[in-house]
């Protein structure tokens, strides 16, 4: 077995490749994989969780008037990947057969290597010492730096993956990935006075992120918010103004809003934007961006999970809708574009049209403006989990907020849950700071679970549903 993707892979895959055609495939793809992992966890002051592990597999796909059969293996032998090819095309009922005279394949096309140099990246990581030392520095900082603390825990993630994609139109490329994570979270408790809270921070293609994070500042961010929500009085419901702040703020949109602009919501008939290209769908202060540049930034790639290269989309301009995010079968089946978002959480998925990294763009106001122009309302500082339905429906809960009174910060509360509708939400956010910052995240959907980027500035909406007591 070849020890890695190159192009010595190119004979096999070409041979797959044709043997699906001539059955009859519109469009041929196989994506190569292997990936390593390590995860780890310290609890209070001690590594308690340690967890590897490794894979390596195919997914094969196969198109045929609009359907497409898709088969994933572990066995990546000729014999194996062969098997898997013909159950793909049993799926759509073709089947393989002798040449034929004439082929539409023309052979794959020279092999784009977005990988080169990035072949070191797995050996320059840090080594499982060097990662305990820094998450018990973590849990240590928060020990001194927290009050009440029932639970301190720090968490650690490295993902490294190399991929090879493969298809009939020609394309032949390589890349290597790499994510790593950390998060600090603590529970802090005085009597009947409770807090939970926790932060993660996440980076791409920087090996020698762990040795740069400053774990006092973020154990203080933790403990700071903690301390101030764990005596915090529960918010009273009602409908209001509220002033959402940036990085992880943009979690709503991505989820809200987002997912309602990716081809697979059009194939679903689940998204109410599928017809509105070109009509105003949000307020004109909106502009929202997705796109795989931002260097170090959670959802950034040199190429989608199809072997196609990234670029920056603009979904949202001034409030028109401009576009959908597109894959190769969104593109096939709604006739959107392709943008580079084919994404998948391994050969075990075929890919779907998903977000890279989504964000509210900055806009012209100080975030004391937005703040300043509610009379009574409420103040997201931090937002924590949530869900989303179908077709935009949303409900997030706010893990530090704080009260809005003639113009000024108030009281924090706790106990908030920020309640909507994707198409009522978007044409009432009528401000936008200047203050864009992006977090890292996941996000899960029809290919699995996926590295993203959210984010935004402070925005303003003038009204929303706020949940309490």
């Amino acid at each position: 077995m070849k020890d890695r993707f190159s192009d010595q892979w190119r004979d096999l895959l070409e041979s797959l490749i044709l043997r699906g055609t001539c059955a009859g495939a519109d469009l041929v793809e196989v994506f190569l994989e292997r990936t390593d992992h390590i995860g780890l966890l310290a609890e209070q002051d001690t590594i308690t969780s340690v967890s590897p592990s490794f894979s390596k597999g195919a997914g094969l796909r196969v198109f045929r008037d609009g359907r497409d059969g898709f088969v994933s293996t572990n066995d990546l032998s000729d014999s194996g990947l062969l098997r898997a090819l013909d159950q793909a095309l049993a799926m759509l009922g073709l089947e393989s057969q002798a040449l034929a005279e004439k082929q539409r394949f023309q052979g794959l096309g020279l092999l784009k290597d977005h990988g080169l140099q990035k072949d070191n990246w797995l050996s320059r990581c840090p080594e499982l010492d060097f990662v305990s030392q820094r998450l018990l520095e973590g849990t240590e900082d928060l020990n001194r730096l927290g009050r009440h603390l029932q639970v301190r825990r720090g968490s650690y993630s490295r993902d490294w993956q190399e991929v090879l994609v493969a298809a009939s139109d020609g394309t032949f490329a390589r890349d290597v990935r790499l994510h790593q994570s950390t998060g600090l979270s603590v529970l802090a408790a005085d009597g009947e006075h409770r807090s939970s809270v926790g932060r993660r921070y996440g980076s791409t293609d920087q090996p020698d992120d762990l040795a740069r994070w400053n774990t006092e500042a973020s154990a203080a961010e933790v403990c700071e918010s903690a301390g101030t929500m764990m005596r915090a009085k529960y918010v009273d419901a009602g409908q209001m103004p509220a002033v959402l702040a940036n990085r992880f703020g943009g979690v709503i949109f991505h989820e809200a809003c987002g997912h309602l602009l990716e081809t697979t919501q059009i194939e679903r008939g689940t998204t109410p934007f599928a017809d509105q290209v070109g009509s105003l769908i949000a307020h004109p202060a909106v502009t929202a961006i997705d796109e795989g540049f931002s260097g170090g930034a959670f959802g950034s790639l040199s190429m989608d999970d199809e072997g196609m290269e990234p670029e920056r989309t603009i979904l949202i301009k001034d409030g028109i809708l401009q576009r959908f995010l597109s894959d190769r079968a969104g593109e096939l089946r709604t006739g959107h574009k392709r943008t580079g978002s084919g994404r998948r959480q391994s050969h075990a998925y075929a890919a779907a049209s998903r977000m890279r990294n989504t964000f509210i763009d900055a806009g012209p106001h100080k975030p004391e403006e937005l703040i300043a122009s509610v009379d009574h309302g409420l103040y997201c500082k931090s937002m924590g989990g949530g869900s989303v339905g179908p077709t935009g429906q949303f409900n997030f809960s706010v893990e530090e907020g704080y009260l809005i009174k003639d113009g000024q910060l108030g009281q924090p509360v706790k106990g908030a849950t920020l309640i909507g509708d994707a198409k009522e939400v978007m044409p009432r956010i009528s401000m936008c700071a200047d203050d864009l910052e992006l977090a890292a995240g996941f996000c899960g959907s029809v290919s699995g679970s996926i590295f993203v980027t959210v984010g935004q500035p402070h925005i303003k909406v003038d009204s929303i549903t706020v949940g309490g007591r």
